[in-house]
């Protein structure tokens, strides 16, 4: 019962009611939700998925792992999200999906995505930092065929490691149950039908995991209080992280924009306050350099600053912070 007891199902239930969706499939970190969701959907050899140039490498690489080719996408350097027209420039007949990430919990379009794409093309999130977020209205997690969820120590919900799949799709859900534990279908009589994954939760993470989705309010509201704490210090000095209008930001991390990114960042760590780089320009890693230039992931990838960002921190910490940032101002 340590590997899929009822601490996960129970886990599993909050994170559904928390995502308004039908179904959530706990799975061992947001990389193998990712991994899951591409095998779940059948993609492989020969077929292409479109995935935002700025972002996590582990959005692309799931791809090249399942055996189909990524095709980047830029994004707005402004919002750090996907760019609508990009991702229609690049859908073609072997277009499977586009994975659309919701970056450091700031919603992307979404409604303009699924305009960008045929009815035949799977939109799968990447909503690793974007749970409690919102999007006009509606949870992040429940826009696409599948959502992609992680529990990593930087999230608002953590399992030490973690993840999850979340989908309205009951046949999608059970594709990724069985793909999760080794290819034996949930019911029925052991068999192996398609080979799989060990992408378990156990019940010891997810019940370090269900009392933080109990408070998933609490936290947000904690979030949301340390973010407006950042902005009354720093807007107008550097570009400070928003949601659109009508939008909910999830508030995984509180990243700013500015010009002498790497300075402030050096002066931060001289000043023993930790901070890092956004994320990462996905065309300049080896892996992935023949893809061409996309220079709104190369601005965001040159100006993006992640503060410190959680709930303990207090007046004295954040005007330290913003002190040595404001140095730095564009």
């Amino acid at each position: 019962m340590l590997t899929m007891g009822p601490r996960v199902a129970e886990f599993e239930s909050l994170l559904a009611r928390a995502c308004e969706t039908r179904r959530a499939v706990a799975v061992s970190s947001g990389t193998a939700a990712l991994h899951l969701a591409v095998l779940a959907l059948g993609i492989g050899e020969g077929d292409e998925v479109i995935v935002p140039a700025y972002t996590f490498p582990a959005t692309a690489n799931v791809v090249a792992l399942a055996g189909a080719n990524v095709r980047l996408a830029d994004v707005d350097p402004r919002t750090m999200n996907l760019v609508p027209e990009q991702v229609s420039e690049l859908v073609g007949p072997r277009t499977r999906a586009v994975i659309a990430v919701h970056l450091f919990g700031r919603p992307l379009d979404w409604d303009r995505v699924v305009e960008s794409v045929p009815e035949k093309v799977a939109l799968i999130e990447d909503a690793a930092g974007a749970l409690g977020a919102r999007y006009r209205g509606r949870a992040c997690g429940s826009l696409g065929e599948m959502g992609c969820l992680s529990f990593h120590p930087r999230k608002i919900v953590t399992t030490g490691e973690g993840g999850a799949v979340t989908t309205n799709d009951e046949r999608l859900a059970d594709e990724v149950r069985t793909l999760r534990h080794h290819g034996i279908a949930p019911s029925g009589d052991f068999n192996v039908a398609r080979p799989g994954l060990n992408y378990r939760l156990s019940d010891i993470l997810c019940a370090v995991g269900i009392p933080q989705l109990r408070r998933l309010d609490e936290l947000l509201a904690a979030r949301r209080r340390i973010a407006a704490e950042y902005e009354a210090r720093l807007s107008g000095i550097v570009e400070t992280p928003s949601a659109d209008e009508g939008d909910e930001h999830g508030w995984q991390a509180y990243v700013v924009a500015l010009h002498r990114r790497d300075e402030a960042l050096a002066s931060l760590r001289e000043h023993g306050i930790e901070a890092q780089i956004g994320t990462y320009a996905v065309h300049r890693l080896s892996a992935y350099s023949d893809q061409g230039r996309f220079p709104g992931a190369d601005a965001a990838y040159a100006r993006a600053l992640a503060l410190p960002f959680h709930t303990r921190l207090d007046a004295g910490d954040l005007d330290r912070i913003a002190e040595v940032v404001a140095r730095f101002a564009d």
